[in-house]
């Protein structure tokens, strides 16, 4: 009988100016068994070569740092060839910001506020590197629905639309509107798998990188309206 071998941990590089934050985040992260902590960055320059060095699951990543700072560092690294695999969380002072949106807009898995209950970071990093978007409990479609009446979307995104069949258009919206895939498959009477499939058809349709690029592209191109829930 073959041993079963153990999940490794989930990876994770810390990206902020302020050390003691990092120090407390690390203690904190690694005292989880799943979880380890393989690098720290003070800027974004150095946000960037850690990732590409060592590929970790998780990048928490602070918006505000000296020199490059997190925004244009997750879009950099949400645009490199080598980081499919990495899941860029933001790491925020105030949950309502613009440029939290922006950093969402261009890749972002999802986002944390600063002063969040340890448990709720734990569980951040975990669903991100899991690829799951962090939705809930809304704070982070309340944000896109604020915001993203103001920007444009990609061409490329909103062109694709028209590529979308009759059946993934509606999917769209329910992932926009903030659905889970077993919750589109009960509203839609098909199996979860199916659902999933959809979803996965519809980002690559869309060139979006995860669940977070498509709820901000339902709301951009006005699939989605801000106020909207699911009767």
């Amino acid at each position: 009988m073959t041993a079963r071998q153990p999940t490794p941990p989930i990876r994770v590089v810390l990206a902020d100016d302020q050390a003691l934050l990092r120090a407390g985040i690390r203690v904190l992260l690694e005292t989880q068994p799943d979880i380890a902590v393989v690098g720290e960055a003070g800027d974004g320059e150095a946000a960037i070569a850690l990732t590409t060095r060592l590929r970790p699951d998780v990048v928490l990543m602070d918006i505000r740092m000296p020199g490059l700072d997190g925004l244009a560092a997750a879009k950099r690294i949400a645009a490199g060839p080598d980081s499919s695999g990495t899941r860029v969380v933001i790491l925020t002072t105030f949950d309502l910001d613009e440029y939290v949106f922006e950093a969402l807009r261009i890749g972002a898995a999802g986002f944390l506020v600063k002063n969040s209950e340890p448990d709720e970071l734990v569980r951040g990093v975990r669903a991100a590197a899991a690829g799951d978007a962090l939705l809930a409990p809304g704070v982070t479609r309340r944000l896109i629905a604020e915001y993203s009446q103001r920007a444009k979307p990609a061409p490329a995104a909103a062109a694709g639309l028209s590529a979308l069949t009759e059946r993934e258009r509606e999917v769209l919206v329910l992932v926009g509107l903030g659905l889970s895939n077993d919750d589109i498959a009960a509203r839609l009477v098909v199996s979860p798998l199916t659902a999933k499939t959809h979803v996965s058809r519809i980002m690559l349709k869309l060139a979006v990188r995860d669940r977070v690029g498509l709820v901000v592209l339902a709301y951009e191109t006005g699939l989605v309206r801000p106020g909207w829930t699911v009767s």
